[in-house]
């Protein structure tokens, strides 16, 4: 009975609450700039609160299950990461006439030498019963006058907690596009002052695409590891559509002899 009681109470303060934010949008626009200053305060405090409940509600009843890191690993990997923008729903899912270093969650930045830039971005939602990863980045491309696009990942510091020159890193993905497109893969690697890279091509047909970078023909300084990164390179890709329905990362240390 208590908690019937509660769940009305409940009810009521919200339907108060709905019809008092009612009023402040209606009264607005006549409002003077002092108190109109401190009604639009009040209000980005509340959307703060009631942006993460969404966020976490769209998570959590989203399929497949948001935040799944459930990743198909060669035997031995002893570290497997989905990035978030494949895990779980950003803030800002997207954006348009993207501007070279734009960020796109946490983790993505797009760089490109676009004078006008007719780029799009946004995080898709994967519905495919096949999909392991929850949400999946298309990116739309019209007119493109520039030399490079690409889209740089930042990889967790458990990437190289460990990371020795026996390691084989790979990078799995599932690659949609409209018309073929070469995509080059970029592992980079920071020990010091120094970076080492390895690049392997994507198949241009797409689908389920892996690639390894093998460290062993690196100049990797082991002791000196500071972070990883991976750098998604594409070559003219203008008037065409890329969708990467899934991006993951694993290592494993190559078996000795």
């Amino acid at each position: 009975m208590a908690k019937a009681f509660e769940s009305l109470i409940d009810r009521v303060v919200q339907r108060s609450g709905l019809r008092r934010w009612r009023r402040a949008a209606e009264a607005a626009g006549h409002l003077d700039l002092v108190a109109l200053r401190q009604l639009r305060g009040h209000a980005r405090r509340l959307r703060r609160q009631v942006d993460r409940v969404i966020h976490v509600a769209d998570g959590r009843l989203a399929l497949p299950l948001t935040g799944s890191n459930a990743i198909q690993t060669p035997l031995g990997t002893d570290w497997a990461y989905r990035p978030q923008a494949w895990r779980g729903p950003l803030d800002r899912p997207g954006a348009a006439a993207v501007g070279n270093g734009t960020r796109i969650g946490d983790e993505v930045t797009v760089f490109h030498d676009c004078r006008v830039s007719e780029i799009t971005l946004r995080q898709v939602r994967n519905t495919r019963e096949a999909d392991l990863a929850p949400f999946g980045l298309r990116m739309d491309v019209f007119r493109f006058d520039g030399s490079f696009l690409s889209l740089a990942i930042d990889l967790p510091p458990e990437a190289v907690q460990g990371l020795r020159r026996r390691h084989l890193v790979r990078l799995a993905a599932i690659v949609e596009m409209e018309k073929p497109l070469e995509i080059f893969a970029r592992l980079n690697v920071k020990h010091g002052p120094n970076v080492e890279q390895a690049v392997r091509e994507l198949p241009s047909e797409g689908g389920e695409v892996s690639v390894d970078f093998d460290l062993a023909y690196t100049n990797l300084n082991e002791s000196r590891v500071e972070k990883m990164w991976l750098d998604l390179i594409f070559e003219g890709p203008e008037m065409n559509q890329v969708i990467l329905r899934d991006l993951a990362m694993s290592r494993r240390p190559r078996l000795e002899l």
